[in-house]
């Protein structure tokens, strides 16, 4: 895992250059009859500047030779800002058979930036921590706690705000029992980040954690339930304490019962508890699946 981030983070020196008003021809203008060659205008006491150009360096690095970048400082090189009339910085132009054919201005997210390379070059596929993401996501469902964690932690280390690995990483701890710390991790996300899928599966992970902390012994609860199959109470701890110790299928079945039985009891507890758990599931798990088809019946019958 180290290796698959370390390689495409390292790779791509040759494909960034300083350039400059002598080296324009043959960095810029001859180089893009072979290839995609992004210019990137910019100045040192330009504060957008400093914004995008990693993300663009970024971005041509992941893309592994399909498009170089050539980095021209306006101060030292006017001559080319004038040539290509730019008005403003940073201004960032696509130069195709040694001819600028797009350009865009401003500080753009590093997805448009992407699109922006893509729509020149064609795809670029996924960066290095998109493919470390995908396998700690993998592992992750797989109950590979170890390959997980060192996947979410290395992107961290390269990109401290990526929010869904932070989720995904928050998950891991739960998993290993380190429910604080997951919890304190989760509280890094600003609120207004909190929309995707891995924080609100991450929030629900902590959520089940927590109530199969406070759930009694497995074996007791078992026999109170088998006694008065009424009892929603321990019904629902029986449930809680069940998904707590990894037994979901079984969880879950607990928790279609108690929806069988009484769907608004306790302000709808069981189906609220039952949506956690496909949260953690995800929608691809089977049990995933089997659980909705079984709700949706109870529900709509």
């Amino acid at each position: 895992m180290d290796t698959l981030i370390e390689e495409g983070a390292s790779a791509g020196g040759s494909w960034v250059k300083d350039g400059s008003t002598e080296t324009f021809m043959q960095d810029v203008v001859e180089a893009s009859k072979e290839k995609l060659v992004l210019v990137d205008l910019w100045a040192p006491w330009c504060g957008p500047c400093k914004q995008l150009g990693p993300m663009i360096e970024k971005v041509v690095t992941d893309a592994k030779g399909a498009v170089e970048l050539v980095k021209i400082d306006i101060d030292q090189n006017p001559q080319i800002a004038q040539s290509l009339q730019v008005q403003s910085i940073p201004a960032v132009f696509a130069f195709k058979n040694g001819q600028p054919v797009d350009a865009f201005m401003g500080a753009v997210p590093e997805s448009q930036i992407k699109a922006f390379v893509e729509k020149h070059a064609g795809p670029i596929g996924p960066s290095p921590v998109e493919e470390a993401f995908e396998a700690g996501s993998i592992a992750l469902e797989e109950g590979n706690t170890e390959v997980a964690l060192t996947a979410f932690a290395k992107i961290l280390e390269l990109e401290p705000e990526h929010m869904d690995a932070k989720a995904q990483l928050a998950r891991v701890y739960v998993m290993l029992g380190e429910v604080d710390a997951a919890k304190e991790l989760l509280d890094t996300i600003p609120e207004g980040d909190r929309s995707s899928n891995a924080v609100s599966a991450a929030e629900a992970a902590i959520s089940l954690a927590e109530n199969a902390a406070n759930a009694g012994e497995l074996e007791p609860l078992q026999k109170k339930v088998a006694s008065d199959p009424d009892n929603m109470d321990a019904r629902l701890e029986y449930a809680q304490a069940l998904v707590g110790r990894g037994d979901h299928e079984q969880g879950g079945e607990e928790l279609l019962e108690i929806i069988r039985r009484d769907r608004d009891w306790n302000e709808a507890a069981g189906r609220m508890e039952l949506l956690k758990l496909l949260e953690v599931l995800g929608p691809t798990n089977p049990l995933t699946k089997n659980f909705r088809r079984q709700l949706s019946s109870i529900l709509f019958s």
